[in-house]
């Protein structure tokens, strides 16, 4: 087993700002780097917070999309108070960090590829992994809402792109009209040269989708799930999720501690998330 280190430390924004109409990127430059030999494994997590009087009650969680030398970058949407306050913070602002948490994506045999898919917010580990491990063989999948959606910057290399809408389409860019995981069923290239793994990160539906991709293609299939984290340790329970266990049938494992990347038949998807199955990003 890999060994990482957590570390509790403040940092500075280097760079906030968007990279489509919905999503925006963070850069966060550390007070200190992490000891030598350590990083993150694409997959992880980490807890941001304002510092002092300015904290919010709870930390936020936000995968870690990139780690170079102290500068640690994030991903993410306003939604709420939390990011929203995010969303304000300047070059020179302060911030408090917790991480590398969790576990994270599986390293694949060199006669395997990865079949990435992310979805939203998503996007961040399963980029990552491209990032640090991709090889020619293995792909990446984005779905977004629109073609304003997606983070075009982001998507350098192997990526392919679908959209909800077909609209707002930048020239020169050509996607698919339609749910991400049919692009990826539609795709003849990911023939039976390699045995394709699904590394995917995104909405409950999306990842529900993708594990029954992976199912009726014989493939296997890692989730990396979007809970809602409160402590990053496991203390809180809030991020339950009900996973297969030989001894007892199922248990709620803590997203936090025993993922956020779990394997797609380990989750009871009908015990998960009912309320988020409605639609797809």
């Amino acid at each position: 087993m890999r060994e990482y280190f957590t570390i509790r430390i403040d940092g500075t924004v280097v760079a906030n700002a968007p990279v489509s109409s919905g999503l925006r990127r963070l850069e966060l430059e550390l007070d200190a780097a992490l000891p030598s030999g350590a990083g993150f494994l694409p997959g992880q997590f980490a807890m941001l917070n304002l510092p002092g009087r300015d904290s919010l009650v709870f930390s936020r969680p936000f995968s870690i999309g990139g780690w170079q030398g102290r500068v640690v970058s994030f991903l993410y949407r306003v939604v709420g108070s939390g990011t929203s306050a995010m969303a304000e913070l300047g070059p020179g602002a302060r911030m408090t960090f917790l991480g590398p948490l969790g576990a994270g994506f599986p390293l694949l045999a060199d006669d395997q590829a990865a079949v990435l898919i992310g979805g939203g917010v998503g996007l961040p580990p399963v980029a990552a992994w491209l990032a640090r491990y991709g090889r020619p063989q293995d792909q990446g999948y984005f779905g977004a809402r629109d073609g304003a959606d997606a983070p075009w910057s982001e998507l350098r290399g192997n990526w392919q792109v679908s959209v909800d809408l077909n609209q707002s389409i930048p020239e020169g860019k050509q996607p698919f009209e339609g749910r991400v995981t049919e692009l990826v069923a539609r795709d003849t290239s990911l023939d039976n040269s390699y045995r394709r793994v699904i590394l995917t990160c995104g909405p409950v539906p999306m990842l529900k989708a993708a594990a029954d991709l992976a199912r009726s293609r014989g493939w296997d299939c890692h989730v990396s799930l979007e809970e809602h984290m409160g402590c990053g340790y496991g203390a809180c329970k809030g991020c339950v999720v009900p996973v297969a266990d030989k001894a007892s049938g199922w248990h709620n494992a803590t997203c936090c501690q025993e993922g956020p990347v779990f394997s797609a038949e380990q989750v009871l998807w009908d015990r998960y998330g009912q309320k988020n199955l409605a639609t797809i990003e």
